[in-house]
């Protein structure tokens, strides 16, 4: 449908908001709103125009991200891409926060890696080839 424009948002299930709240602005995100509604959501938006639905009522029980850490694939999304315009840079400043970076990859001059929040959704940061 040529109708649609962009990606609005994306929902991430998460326990504790104080803890990815936290998380996030150190990515650069700022806190909008939240939570609200009957789910609840509170919602962050980065300056580059990336939305984020942080959706309240995951269990706190739950320590594993079904989609990515067992051996049985899911259906669903596996995590977000934030594209960049500096890898190297991004992947300093990742490390600088104390973030673990999970995986490396460079292929085809694209060079990307990988995060996980705190918890355990994976975060993708990418530079396409050519930049």
């Amino acid at each position: 449908m040529k109708e649609i424009t962009r990606i609005n948002h994306v929902g991430l299930r998460v326990r504790n908001l104080h803890v990815t709240r936290s998380f996030y602005e150190q990515l650069g995100f700022v806190f909008l709103v939240g939570p609200v509604g009957p789910e609840p959501v509170a919602i962050m938006v980065h300056p580059s125009g990336v939305n984020i639905n942080f959706i309240l009522n995951a269990d706190v029980n739950s320590a594993e991200n079904v989609l990515m850490d067992i051996a049985k694939k899911y259906t669903g999304y596996t995590h977000i891409a934030l594209e960049v315009s500096d890898a190297k840079i991004v992947a300093n400043k990742i490390e600088q926060l104390g973030i673990v970076i999970t995986e490396q990859v460079e292929y085809e001059g694209a060079q990307f890696f990988f995060i996980r929040d705190p918890d355990d959704n994976v975060i993708e940061f990418h530079q396409p080839a050519g930049f």
